[in-house]
This record gives C-alpha cells, sequence and structure tokens, in this order.
C-alpha cells in the first residue's frame, strides 16, 4: 500500500502515456479507417443516444447495486444478533441498517427518475 501511495502520481502518469493511446486509437468494429468518418463506438451494443447510454448504465449499476444492498441488510442482520442487547452496537447497526436503506433508495430513486424523465421526452 506504500508502494501505491507513494508512486501514484508515476502509476497515472504511465497508464495516461502508455495505455490510453492504445485504447484511444484502436479501431472500433464499425470503423472505417479509409472514409475517414467518425463513429458511433457503442452502436454495436445498441446504444445509438444518450438516453440509451445512460439506460444502459443505470441497468449496469442496478444488476450491481441490488445484490449489494442485499448482502448489506443481512449484514445489519448480523450486527443486530450478535449485539445482544449492547446498546453501542445496537446504535451501530440501526446506523448500518439505516444507510443501508437510503442508499437502496438513492439508487432506486435514480432509476425511477431516469425512466419518468425517459417516458417524458419521448412523449414529446
Amino acid at each position: 500500500m506504500k508502494f501505491i501511495k507513494k508512486n501514484l502520481s508515476k502509476i497515472i502518469f504511465t497508464f495516461y502515456l502508455f495505455v490510453l493511446p492504445v485504447i484511444s486509437f484502436a479501431d472500433g468494429p464499425n470503423s472505417d479507417p479509409s472514409q475517414g468518418k467518425i463513429v458511433n463506438p457503442l452502436a454495436g451494443n445498441g446504444i445509438d443516444s444518450v438516453q440509451g447510454l445512460i439506460q444502459k448504465i443505470l441497468e449496469g449499476a442496478l444488476k450491481i447495486g441490488i445484490p449489494i444492498v442485499a448482502l448489506a441488510i443481512i449484514y445489519c442482520g448480523f450486527l443486530f444478533v450478535f449485539a445482544r442487547g449492547n446498546s453501542e452496537k445496537l446504535t451501530k447497526a440501526r446506523d448500518a441498517l439505516l444507510y443501508t436503506l437510503i442508499g437502496a433508495a438513492i439508487l432506486l430513486g435514480a432509476w425511477s427518475i431516469a425512466k419518468l424523465i425517459s417516458a417524458t421526452v419521448l412523449a414529446l
């Protein structure tokens, strides 16, 4: 860990110097260098608009976030069981459950707001 903290700037510099150009100059599946035109690199995945990109990002966040929320709720249950009446541990378990539920509400709220905005824009 000390190595990373000590050499973080060198690691970031090396990334930008070697890895980023390889990624940015790579030809996508839809590109035609002889034409000299810029194409959408995400078109192969069915993403053809900003709305589609945001939808895919939120779907990925939900696929990752929902299992994490479920595991966090299970962890909070273990905290309650292991508290055994100790007021400090019960407070810690209550706070952990509260923060887990707030995180779940933010996750699902972002998804529902995005769906609402998407439906509104498509209705126009």
